[in-house]
């Protein structure tokens, strides 16, 4: 069984206009193959490495016409991430702009993680991405429920050991980037348009993501990728029904760590992170029936399927096949959602089909 809980503490200190939000996260994934048993870390690691500190500053207006400043920094033991937004708003002649720097550094398991435990759980494939990246984006205001957002943003993406160093291949000696070198660059032309209506009884919402990579030099990637998710929801007497189907796919220029992946919380329940498969496409249905136990718990049953539509072949290096993914994977379970005054409370059980019984636990603060 897979346990998974989070939970943390925030402060916030005013100075003049200025907001510090200070946030400690504590994301804890263990491992057991019996309840009895010695719990063992989820990917094999020191229970400490999924400690997540975090630091927020943020200024609502600053220089008095209403632009607002943003920075963002988390740091683990083994992942960190810097985060710095300068946004200004909505003028006579431009729309809503922002100026984006981010700079992240993770393990790449969705790709290069070896599943184990009937796909429930994986461990590290000692491959780990450091990217950078600098944009500007311009945000259109909603308009008959649909808004839209453009932005144009360099990006430079080096893989690296669980030393730190740099590296072009991985475990098995295949390359783990799109130019066989220590790095890729790219410019990436994206826009995200979404739309949302909701009534009493019945909500829809879709969102479709479009990116196009521009080669301004000979060796950067040039690609097309797109993503949609849409969502209906649909109340049934006293219950909730809400389904959801994601897809995507990639043509032109490719990394491994560019491919879709499928398995783990947020897509197919049961499965680890990226453990029923990755390829240049993807296809994820979930439907979760949601009905009132009492004014706090809600109880839920949902069913969860995907697969890579047979292209885990046509990543480089096919990570997928190599690491023994399906390519398709379906998960069933139940679970249950308490609302308290201290924060949301989860539980999922989910069986994959390989019938590996899989508790996620998570608990979030309320803002």
């Amino acid at each position: 069984m897979i346990y998974s809980n989070g939970m943390g503490a925030k402060k916030s200190i005013h100075a003049g206009n200025a907001k510090v939000d200070f946030n400690v996260d504590f994301t804890h994934k263990l491992c057991a193959a019996l309840m009895l048993h010695p719990f063992r870390n989820a990917s094999g690691e020191n229970s400490l490495s999924l400690i997540i500190g975090s630091l927020c500053v943020k200024h609502p207006n600053l220089f008095g016409q209403g632009e607002k400043l943003h920075f963002l920094w988390d740091k683990g033991l083994r992942d960190s991430n810097i985060l710095f937004t300068y946004r200004k708003p909505k003028s006579e002649w431009l729309l809503q702009h922002g100026f984006t720097i981010q700079h992240t550094l993770s393990p790449e398991l969705g790709i290069h993680g070896i599943p184990v435990d009937n796909l429930s759980r994986i461990v590290s494939g000692g491959v780990n991405l450091s990217r950078f990246s600098a944009g500007v984006d311009l945000v259109e205001p909603a308009n008959n429920n649909w808004s839209i957002k453009t932005s144009v943003k360099f990006e430079h993406v080096r893989p690296v050991n669980d030393d730190g160093r740099s590296i072009s291949r991985d475990l098995h000696g295949l390359p783990v980037t799109c130019s066989g070198g220590y790095y890729d660059s790219m410019v990436v032309v994206k826009q995200e348009s979404r739309y949302a209506e909701a009534s009493d009884r019945t909500f829809s919402q879709f969102s479709l993501q479009i990116e196009q990579g521009i080669a301004i030099l000979s060796k950067w990637l040039i690609f097309n990728k797109f993503k949609f998710v849409a969502s209906k929801g649909l109340k049934l007497g006293p219950a909730f029904l809400l389904t959801s189907l994601t897809g995507g796919s990639i043509v032109g220029d490719i990394a491994p760590y560019q491919a879709f992946t499928i398995g783990g919380q947020g897509s197919v329940r049961g499965y680890a992170e990226g453990a029923v498969g990755s390829g240049r496409s993807c296809l994820i249905a979930n439907s979760e029936l949601t009905f009132s136990l009492n004014p706090m718990v809600d109880g839920v049953a949902f069913l969860d399927c995907g697969s890579d539509m047979g292209t885990g072949r046509l990543v480089p290096g096919n990570p997928g096949l190599r690491h023994g993914k399906p390519g398709h994977g379906l998960g069933v379970g139940y679970g249950v959602r308490l609302k308290s005054r201290v924060g949301y409370f989860q539980v999922d059980y989910a069986v994959n089909a390989f019938q590996q019984r899989t508790v996620y636990i998570k608990f979030s603060n309320i803002s």
